[in-house]
């Protein structure tokens, strides 16, 4: 029942009359609203695609998928892109085209397409063979048609052609340039006439390889055969992968999937000259589907554009630059070197570089940064090294010059411990001389003379070992010492000062000897400087206060030389300075000796301090490391 009819069995006439033009007013305005948008955006274009062998039968499927992509990208108009398959081509034995003839009649009659475009060598020969029972003024684009099977006879003002080169020779060297010891190629390819055509013009285009290298075909074989065959090839076999639309058994393969059948079986490269059988073959020059869907679509949109066919024409599409697929060189163990100048390589696994670019530059700056650190670090050691190694010598040289200043102020002393010695061996010597004159000597009281002389030139040897060891000018030496004895031999030279000075001096060794690391001389230059200022600092003190003591003593793992005076002590302001160059409270002090002293003790890694006494008096104390 219709609509109208519908609506006046349910409501009055007046009523059903009134819905029934607002449907119209309605259906008008939508109807307005259609041409408007479609006024807008350009007539509707409908394009016929005729496929050769099916819409998913590689390689042809890839060019047209490609070919739709573009148009879409391109069209300034709506299109309605309608896809046929001829089909009758991939059969040994093609049955009768008039049913598909008649199918396409019945479809178009009346309403023929803006343009036709056709998609391989047998559906280029369909429309042109029924032009004019079809498409009598239909414009055709003839793309992705091998050179050799263009009916350039039948073509019109009306055609525009696409064609490709299929360049034989070109492959077969480049898989005698990338494998030089190929002897034999396995031909795949199937057995329907187009096949059959490509078989005797493979033969026909390679001649002049002579005896270069053997063919096989596999074209009159079942293709299971096939596969047990490529799977036991000789040695120095490879296998060309021509077409397979339908084996001898008469069993059609749809797409590429007896491709990926072979691949997984055979024991030998694979090459073919198809861009979309690209990924399961090695490579080498083959047809692009770039540049032929690019030309194809470029065609159809100015056609649809009102140009004449007749003025779009293009020059044959010949094989592009060789490319590889980088997996099937590692498979294969081919090597880079083989390959022709200018080949691309697909799929390459990228490297490490390829992968952590950035992170590897950042290593590497953090290197470089790094290196230049360590550099400058290196260096400014360097000079360190060298300003410490000329800041001990300036400070031997120092400590050397105020030795001799020390000494200076000990000579009186030295001169008396000298003179006494020597005064005794001049008086036992003219004793002994006028002994031996009498007529009978005692020859025992000469001996004991002898040995008075003996001794006395000891002690006067040794007096001066002492003073030359420390006037001495040597570097600044590291050795192992015995603390007692290096503090015992300074308070040997300043011992006969104390006595003279009516200064009681006295020393209290440890139970122990403390054993440390340093230059004897230096460290006596110390004691004797702290010993002399001792001295000097209780001159002008009450005779039974003044007192210069030494100890040593062990604290921690630290050995500390202990030199107090009993005399007024230091002013408290003056305690932080007393160690500073040129500070001193002496009229004639240079204010040198406590600031090198302090530098000898810091060269042995040790410490001095001084400090006042509760009763009166200073104490200094120097602290170096014990050894083991």
């Amino acid at each position: 029942m219709s609509g109208r009819r519908l609506i006046a069995s349910v409501m009055p006439r007046s009523v059903a009359a009134a819905l029934l033009g607002l449907l119209l007013a309605v259906c008008l305005l939508s109807g307005a609203a259609g041409a408007a948008e479609r006024s807008a955006r350009g007539e509707l274009k409908r394009v016929l695609v005729l496929h050769s062998f099916g819409r998913e039968f590689r390689p042809w499927s890839e060019y047209a998928r490609s070919i739709k992509a573009g148009l879409e990208q391109q069209s300034r108009w709506p299109l309605d892109i309608q896809e046929h398959a001829l089909l009758s081509a991939r059969f040994n034995n093609p049955g009768p085209e008039a049913p598909f003839v008649d199918y396409l009649h019945s479809l178009y009659e009346g309403a023929p397409p803006d343009i036709v475009l056709s998609i391989g060598a047998p559906a280029a020969r369909f429309v042109q063979r029924y032009r004019q029972t079809l498409f009598p003024d239909t414009p055709m684009v003839l793309t992705v048609v091998e050179q050799r099977l263009v009916n350039r006879l039948d073509l019109t003002d009306n055609d525009v052609v696409v064609s490709v080169h299929n360049d034989f020779m070109a492959v077969f060297d480049n898989i005698l340039r990338v494998l030089p010891d190929t002897k034999t190629v396995a031909m795949v390819i199937g057995a329907s006439p187009l096949e059959k055509f490509w078989i005797d013009e493979v033969k026909r285009e390679l001649k002049p390889l002579g005896n270069r290298v053997s063919l096989t075909w596999y074209s009159d074989l079942a293709f299971d055969e096939v596969l047990k065959r490529a799977a036991n090839l000789p040695p120095n076999t490879v296998l060309f992968w021509g077409l397979m639309s339908v084996d001898a058994a008469g069993i059609v393969y749809e797409g590429d999937i007896a491709l990926r059948s072979l691949h997984a079986v055979a024991n030998a490269p694979i090459f073919s000259y198809q861009e979309a059988f690209f990924g399961s073959t090695v490579g080498g020059p083959m047809q692009l589907t770039g540049e032929t869907s690019r030309k194809t679509v470029d065609a159809v949109i100015r056609i649809l554009g009102g140009e004449k066919p007749a003025g779009i024409k293009y020059e044959t599409i010949e094989f592009g630059t060789p490319r590889y697929d980088w997996r099937e060189l590692q498979r294969w163990s081919i090597s880079e070197s083989n390959l022709p100048p200018g080949s691309e390589i697909m799929f390459r696994d990228p490297g490490l570089w390829e992968t952590y670019r950035w992170q590897l530059l950042l290593i590497a700056a953090v290197i470089l940064v790094q290196t230049g650190l360590i550099s400058v670090l290196l260096h400014e050691r360097r000079r360190r090294q060298v300003a410490e190694v000329e800041s001990l010598q300036r400070l031997a040289e120092l400590a050397h010059a105020n030795r001799y200043s020390t000494v200076g102020e000990l000579t009186t002393s030295i001169a008396h411990e000298l003179n006494q010695p020597l005064g005794s061996i001049l008086t036992n010597a003219e004793t002994a001389e006028l002994m031996l004159k009498g007529a009978s000597p005692d020859m025992d009281e000469i001996r004991q003379i002898l040995g008075d002389i003996r001794r006395d030139d000891q002690r006067a040897s040794e007096v001066i070992r002492r003073l030359r060891s420390v006037l001495k000018k040597t570097p600044f030496e590291i050795k192992n010492l015995k603390l007692n004895d290096t503090v015992r031999e300074a308070i040997g030279l300043v011992a006969a000062v104390a006595d003279g000075r009516r200064i009681a001096l006295t020393y209290v060794p440890p139970s122990t000897d403390l054993h440390v690391k340093g230059d004897a001389v230096q460290l006596q230059q110390v004691v004797l400087n702290l010993i002399i200022n001792a001295m000097d600092a209780v001159a002008d003190a009450d005779m039974r206060k003044r007192e210069v003591s030494v100890a040593t003593v062990r604290v921690g793992n630290r050995a500390e030389i202990k030199i107090a005076d009993t005399g007024p002590g230091i002013a408290s302001g003056d305690l932080a300075n007393v160690f500073n160059p040129f500070f001193s409270t002496k009229p004639q002090g240079m204010g040198m000796g406590l600031a090198i002293a302090k530098t000898i003790v810091e060269a042995h890694h040790g410490t001095i301090e001084v400090e006042n006494l509760p009763w009166g008096g200073a104490v200094f104390s120097i602290r170096l490391p014990i050894t083991r």
